[in-house]
């Protein structure tokens, strides 16, 4: 019989222990253990990036990592995003307002990955983004207005304080501000003043 495991761990800010095997990947544990499905896999092999979370508030593919080496740490799945009652983080609204998606597959990657991108630059340029969110995949969009998201979601957080505190559920949650995504880039402060 398998070794398995205890593993204690918080995820979206809620205390979760699960027995698992050995060689449990994490992204197993978050779909399968804990019934997390938000957490999607493609390719597992780290590639796509569609199994992106937020370990400690820094983005990792949990299709690579094994679900003891999570044992102590907090988590965070695309469903700890939004707010406790369910509103919107601003990087969900962006992408929402935006279109930044179609299937959505890719998604929930994209807006881990998106949010620890804005928590590090709260105000990327054009070239920060698409280093940014290099490591995702989408093979629906042309990623344009992915990257007008990304912006979008920027604007919504310098209208709402930006990111404070340690907390990556709580600094990027709540929705302020207003506007749209087409137009002008909003990097453009001349845009922005009229």
């Amino acid at each position: 019989m398998a070794e398995s495991f205890e593993v204690a761990l918080t995820v979206n800010g809620t205390p979760r222990t699960a027995r698992v095997p050995a060689r449990r990947l994490l992204s197993d544990l978050l779909r399968h253990d804990l019934g997390l499905t938000g957490t999607h896999v493609g390719c597992e092999h780290g590639v796509c990036g569609c199994c992106t979370v937020l370990l400690d508030g820094d983005p990792v593919r949990s299709c690579l990592m094994l679900a003891v080496t999570a044992a102590g740490h907090e988590v965070t799945t695309v469903e700890g995003l939004a707010e406790p009652d369910g509103t919107p983080s601003p990087v969900q609204r962006a992408f929402r307002e935006c279109h930044g998606l179609q299937c959505g597959f890719c998604t929930p990657g994209f807006l881990c990955t998106v949010t620890a991108l804005l928590r590090e630059t709260p105000r990327p340029t054009e070239d920060q983004v698409l280093e940014g969110i290099s490591g995702n995949l989408c093979r629906c969009t042309g990623y344009q207005n992915i990257v007008k998201s990304v912006h979008r979601a920027a604007d919504l957080l310098s209208k709402s304080g930006g990111c404070g505190g340690s907390a990556p559920r709580n600094e990027l949650g709540g929705s302020a501000g207003s506007g749209g995504c087409g137009g002008s880039s909003p990097r453009d402060e001349t845009a922005e003043e009229s």
